[in-house]
């Protein structure tokens, strides 16, 4: 049995090769007059839902602050490392049967007990409610789960899947408590109940989330503040706005290029604030709708793909803050490859129009594209101008844009109602696996069916069997290339994480964890000196 386990403080940089335990690995907190530490976080990107069960979204960024997962990344961590479970391991060399046993006396912020039972219980109803486009995905080589004793979960995998250890860390397999969360239902009171660094004390739908210490909290997280209030802005400026204003301390998520470089100057000028750039591997595509007559269309497809240029994209609406993307698995992550460039090359119009010409199909062809800004930021209404211009600029297209409010437009590609829409992508592990495998198959992230054999039957799996994940690039590039040929998914850039604070605030470097999911727990005030 391979078991990780321990208390090295070193960030893990293989898959499998060790969890460990970060105990005493924390920062010494900001403040040390003994008065509370409270931070307030501003972002455009709003809960869809309160219960895990039902996310694959970016409600996950309150999740991972009130709930626990049996494993997590901690700052700097590229692997999993355990959180609620002490230890964590497959137990054979198939990569199918895999152990955690949980850390003693856990319960929940309620005072019910936390066990191998209520594991089970988190597990069973994810699969059991199967929410659309929920994250069920995220579980497909889950056979079946067992709590062998009061300590001891094991997951029985269907198939071998080296990744399994990278899905038990995503927010959506957060563990709930049995007693408030129903067995084959979603919770629709309103409440939230976890194990988390911090309690939900208060929620206020497109208002705010109030999050206090928990006290009975045990995992990794070192906190540096006592609670933080999170701030939910319908658009950008009135984020930055508020910052300015002293209302939130720090942005998280969704500001836009012209901001940013707003931001800049102000700090040239010698006014109070910081930006803080973090890596990034979120990435920005296009989804076609098949149930759409035009967008089922490959020649369709393919001509729009023929004609996008990524470079006046990037340049016009993102100044910098984004780069162009040619496949779905960005820059800096394993198996990335320019697969499109390789394909279409250069925007032509020539080309585009031969494309549809030989196809039969007559220009220019309608099409409407749909985008939000409540989830993404407000420079996502300037970007799908930019496409739109590009394609109308052709004369082959005929493009309508349309927009709605995220929990709306959720509903709307869950149902198969938009035609072509942009989705972006945080991932939930740092894997090339999770920038292919969420969007194939009859189930799958983006609402729309996407039945691809050879990826979900050949690829997928063979690239499972592989512990060491950098020998798996075969599979992976491979992949994309299938992915070129069918234009289902049409990837347009990779961008960085920005945040803006107050000079006074600290730990903004360390809060994004490899999913892009900011650990609210890093942040606190500076001390003087």
């Amino acid at each position: 049995m391979h078991v990780f386990r321990g208390t090295n403080c070193r960030p893990a940089v293989t898959a499998l090769a060790s969890i460990s335990l970060l105990a005493g690995c924390g920062l010494i907190p900001g403040g040390s007059s003994g008065a509370p530490q409270e931070i307030t976080v501003g972002t455009t990107s709003e809960p869809s839902t309160l219960d895990p069960a039902a996310s694959w979204d970016g409600s996950w960024e309150l999740y991972r602050n009130v709930f626990q997962t049996l494993v997590a990344f901690p700052t700097g961590s590229s692997a999993p490392q355990p959180d609620a479970a002490r230890s964590c391991g497959f137990q054979d060399k198939s990569s199918r049967t895999f152990t955690c046993t949980l850390r003693k006396g856990m319960t929940f912020s309620d005072g019910t007990k936390l066990d191998a039972n209520a594991v089970k219980y988190s597990f069973d109803r994810i699969v059991k409610i199967n929410v659309k486009a929920g994250p069920k995905g995220l579980l497909s080589s889950l056979d079946k789960v067992t709590a062998d004793n009061e300590l001891t979960v094991t997951f029985h995998l269907n198939k071998p899947d080296a990744t399994f250890p990278y899905v038990l860390g995503a927010p959506a397999m957060s563990i709930v408590d049995p007693a408030a969360y129903p067995a084959d239902k979603l919770r629709d009171d309103g409440g939230l109940t976890g194990s988390g660094p911090y309690t939900l004390e208060s929620f206020k739908a497109g208002d705010r989330a109030v999050l206090k210490k928990n006290s009975s909290y045990q995992g990794f997280a070192q906190r540096q503040n006592d609670g933080v209030t999170i701030r939910y802005f319908h658009d950008s400026q009135g984020m930055l706005d508020a910052l300015k204003s002293k209302q939130i301390d720090i942005t998280y998520r969704g500001i836009t290029a012209d901001e940013v470089e707003d931001v800049r100057g102000e700090k040239a000028a010698g006014k109070p604030y910081q930006l803080v750039e973090n890596t990034g591997t979120e990435i920005r595509f296009l989804v076609f709708n098949p149930k759409d007559p035009e967008a089922a269309k490959p020649a369709v497809r393919r001509a729009v793909a023929q004609l996008v240029d990524r470079d006046a994209l990037v340049a016009k609406v993102y100044k910098g803050t984004a780069e162009p993307l040619y496949s779905m698995v960005p820059t800096g992550v394993n198996g990335h490859t320019t697969s499109f460039f390789d394909t279409f090359g250069s925007p032509s119009v020539p080309k585009a129009k031969d494309i549809l010409r030989k196809a039969g199909i007559t220009t220019p062809v309608p099409l409407t594209l749909w985008y939000t800004t409540d989830r993404y930021g407000s420079s996502m209404a300037a970007e799908f101008k930019e496409l739109k211009r590009q394609l109308d600029a052709s004369g082959l297209f005929d493009i309508t844009l349309k927009s709605s409010p995220w929990k709306t437009y959720t509903e709307g590609f869950q149902s198969g109602d938009l035609p072509v829409f942009g989705r972006g992508w945080f991932p939930d592990f740092p894997d090339p696996d999770n920038f292919i495998a969420p969007f194939v198959g009859k189930e799958n992230a983006v609402g729309t069916p996407y039945d691809q054999p050879e990826i979900t039957s050949q690829l997928l799996p063979q690239s499972r069997e592989i512990s060491d994940r950098g020998a798996a690039s075969r599979q992976f590039e491979r992949a994309q290339d299938i992915l070129v040929d069918d234009v289902r998914l049409l990837p347009l850039w990779q961008g960085k994480i920005y945040l803006a604070a107050s000079d006074d605030i600290a730990g903004g470097e360390r809060a994004m964890d490899p999913q892009t999911v900011m650990q609210m727990w890093e942040l606190h005030r500076k001390t003087s000196w």
